[in-house]
């Protein structure tokens, strides 16, 4: 198996690969499979051999996991570290009572079991166990408690509804950041506003502060222009004298 996962990453980080197909690798437990896998969203693990979930990785993305014909016995408590886990089939394997599937009933999105062809199927009453055991199921092999098919559509909106609420803390964060930009910029706003004015305010003071010079400055000329003789008169008055004097 280490060396099929090795394969199926094709060199791309861990971290970054939301889905995975191990089907067919041998192994009796799970083996090259990392916590690095966090981003994981659809894990298929058919027809691999597997005996237990011993090395199962902490996978906190996980929606889907392929576990059929396989020869699992119970020891699903180890898939609570994947909580979103929405989808989960366990038909083929050597499930033989309903008790060992009790581990199921943290999973409060797990809308979906397959338990098709396992020794537990033939016990009385076996629908109505399951479904009263995990309230929050939905469909188990493919039907619902009305006996009812599941249909593609319906899976959709599980899967979304799913994404909804991995998202809502991340998307509330995003909100409450937003809204202190906005606080932010409406406080900016303010700030420069009452800096505009105060400027207007200098700028109009300033203003007068030259037309009442300019005017001043007017009112020199004008006076000292009334004042002074004008320099024709003063010619005029010089000849006059040398004339009288002649």
């Amino acid at each position: 198996m280490e060396k099929r996962v090795e394969l199926e990453k094709r060199g791309k980080n861990p971290a970054d690969i939301k889905e995975l197909n191990l089907d067919n690798c041998r192994s009796t437990n799970i083996v090259g499979l990392t916590d690095e896998f966090e981003n994981l969203e659809t894990l298929s693990l058919i027809n691999v051999g597997l005996t237990s979930l011993k090395g199962f990785p902490k996978l906190p993305n996980l929606k889907k996991l392929e576990l059929s014909d396989n020869r699992i016995s119970g020891g699903f408590d180890i898939l609570e570290t994947s909580p979103k886990l929405a989808y989960l089939n366990l038909s083929g394997n050597k499930i033989k009572d309903v008790e060992s599937l009790e581990s199921l009933k943290s999973f409060k999105y797990l809308r979906h079991l397959d338990l098709f062809n396992n020794e537990a199927t033939s016990i009385h009453n076996y629908r109505e166990k399951i479904f009263s055991m995990l309230p929050n199921l939905k469909y188990l092999d493919g039907f619902d408690p009305e006996d009812c098919e599941v249909e593609e559509s319906e899976v959709e909106a599980e899967e979304e509804e799913v994404n909804g609420n991995g998202e809502e803390e991340s998307n509330e964060e995003e909100s409450s950041d937003e809204d202190d930009e906005m606080d932010d910029s409406v406080d900016l706003g303010v700030v420069y506003s009452e800096n505009l004015d105060e400027l207007s305010d200098e700028g109009d003071y300033e203003a007068g502060e030259e037309e009442d010079d300019v005017e001043e400055e007017d009112d020199d000329v004008l006076d000292s222009s009334q004042d002074a003789p004008p320099s024709s008169a003063k010619g005029k008055k010089r000849k006059r004298e040398e004339g009288d004097d002649n």
